[in-house]
């Protein structure tokens, strides 16, 4: 998949940046197809490589044996998704803001996430993006009390320490019990702070990294979670319709179409591939997910 852009100040031929997301290294059941495409990237030719997250969970050594599976020599730059976040330890927060960083560093991949990337006329900037439940769906009757816990009413009536979350039962939906599923973030993500207050500061973030960036003619946006909802997988069951307040935040999108020089959105994170041009942006969700994998490139 290509599209267009601006072009760079000194060179005759456009960039290319290839990009993939969502290859859940440390998954047993997603590792053959990862080291199947980044097989077929290694004999690629390109100019920039993106991994727009969920490349491996924090714990273990499995981020550093997919990173260091890649030969490309060139630019590579490095978006964290909610996997990165996971761990059997007691601080995510601490993992995304220093732990990560370091370790991609490391290995010669620059962390999109505080460093926007710059050649001529385009760049890229990039976040982990989150959520903050605006992508939920009305139709199930669920209260953002649930949302906030991780577990459906379904989940929660089955659990001790969910009973609370019935105090106020009256504003349930019709459907809202028949939704079983909880999402694994609310195990395995220690932030320290709720959802909506992580969005803030990593809109505050990203808000920043576009300023910066202002002057360039083309600007790339790396995103690992939804900013569109355009881009949200379509019905398929209310078990999964839960899962989708987990996808992403419209308020991400509502800053990128602040900044009219953002002509492009790849993300991951929902496993469905998606595209849809959404004001002046043409924006792609990779689709990636445990068992297929894809890459698409921009040519700018």
């Amino acid at each position: 998949m290509k599209t267009g852009g601006g072009a760079l100040c000194f060179l005759s031929w456009p960039m290319r940046l290839l990009a993939t997301a969502d290859l859940h290294y440390n998954h047993a059941k997603s590792r053959q197809s990862a080291d199947e495409l980044i097989d077929r990237i290694n004999v690629e030719q390109f100019d920039v490589l993106l991994l727009a997250g969920d490349t491996a969970a924090a714990d273990g050594d499995a981020l550093e044996q997919c990173l260091s599976r890649f030969t490309f020599s060139g630019t590579r730059l490095f978006v964290a998704g909610n996997h990165e976040l996971w761990t059997q330890g007691d601080d995510s927060y601490r993992l995304f803001r220093e732990d990560l960083p370091r370790r991609v560093r490391a290995l010669g991949w620059q962390w999109l996430q505080s460093d926007p990337f710059r050649l001529g006329d385009v760049a890229v900037v990039g976040s982990i993006g989150w959520y903050d439940y605006s992508m939920s769906q009305e139709s199930l009757g669920i209260p953002r009390r649930f949302y906030e816990r991780k577990v459906s009413p379904g989940v929660a009536e089955r659990s001790e320490e969910n009973r609370h979350l019935f105090e106020a039962a009256d504003d349930l939906g019709p459907v809202a019990r028949e939704v079983v599923a909880r999402w694994n973030d609310g195990r395995f993500v220690k932030l320290g702070r709720s959802d909506g207050e992580f969005v803030d500061e990593l809109l505050d973030q990203l808000r920043g990294q576009l300023e910066s960036v202002r002057e360039a003619r083309t600007v790339i946006a790396a995103v690992h979670h939804l900013p569109f909802r355009e881009l949200l997988p379509p019905a398929h069951n209310i078990q999964w319709d839960f899962a989708k307040a987990y996808l992403g935040s419209t308020r991400i999108g509502e800053l990128l179409l602040e900044f009219p020089n953002v002509k492009h959105l790849l993300c991951g994170h929902s496993h469905f591939p998606a595209h849809s041009r959404v004001g002046p942006i043409d924006a792609i969700n990779i689709g990636s997910g445990y068992r297929s994998k894809t890459s698409v490139t921009l040519e700018a």
